[in-house]
């Protein structure tokens, strides 16, 4: 009777033993992931970063994408006038004052240059003053007068292509142009000898617009 007692009381106790063993449903069961601390997660993420950030290749160093120019260095929009001409290779204004310095009363010299438009004829737009260092102009006529500038294009930029070359201005033209040219008549009247000019005949221009 004993040894039954006994075994009985073995089987009991072994099936308590297994049911202890196993995990309370409601309890969550643990992982590795779970163990992992937080800063060795931020360790991982900033190491994948900076791979990234290596093997990153900008658009500006990548021969197929196109450089796009900012603002700043984008080449003005030009209105064309007369001969279909670039603004590639032309001087600037001290450059061209400089050929002017050299030129004698016949010569003539194929030329383009850009400066400021100073003044232009209010009538009909056919001449125009462009600006130079020392305070000297040159004055741009067009070719055969079979084009024109805007009359208001005034402190534009331009571009001119055509010949330079140095004229003898008459009182009775020079007093003609200050007319066109908005002068009063006081400033006309005191116009009283002819005046030699840095002259320029151009067959292509470009205004900003």
């Amino acid at each position: 009777m004993k040894k039954v007692l006994l075994l009985s009381a073995a089987v009991l106790a072994l099936a308590s033993c297994k049911q202890e063993s196993k995990p309370a449903p409601d309890q969550p069961v643990e992982t590795t992931t779970d163990t992992i601390k937080k800063d060795t997660v931020a360790q991982i993420g900033s190491h994948e970063s900076k791979l990234l950030a290596a093997n990153y290749v900008s658009k500006n160093d990548d021969p197929r994408f196109p450089q796009v120019l900012s603002t700043e260095q984008q080449e003005p929009k030009y209105a064309s006038f007369g001969k279909k001409i670039t603004s590639e290779k032309a001087l600037s204004d001290a450059a061209m004052l400089k050929k002017y310095e050299g030129l004698k009363t016949g010569d003539t010299i194929a030329v383009k240059f850009k400066s400021k438009v100073n003044s232009v004829c209010k009538k009909k737009g056919c001449w125009m003053k462009m600006d130079m260092p020392k305070d000297k102009k040159a004055f741009v006529k067009f070719k055969d007068y079979e084009f024109f500038v805007p009359l208001n294009a005034d402190n534009s930029t331009a571009i001119v292509s055509g010949k330079a070359y140095l004229d003898v201005i008459s009182v009775a033209e020079l007093k003609h142009y200050a007319k066109d040219g908005g002068k009063s008549q006081a400033d006309i009247d005191k116009i009283k000898e002819p005046q030699i000019t840095y002259a320029f005949m151009a067959d292509g221009v470009l205004i900003s617009e």
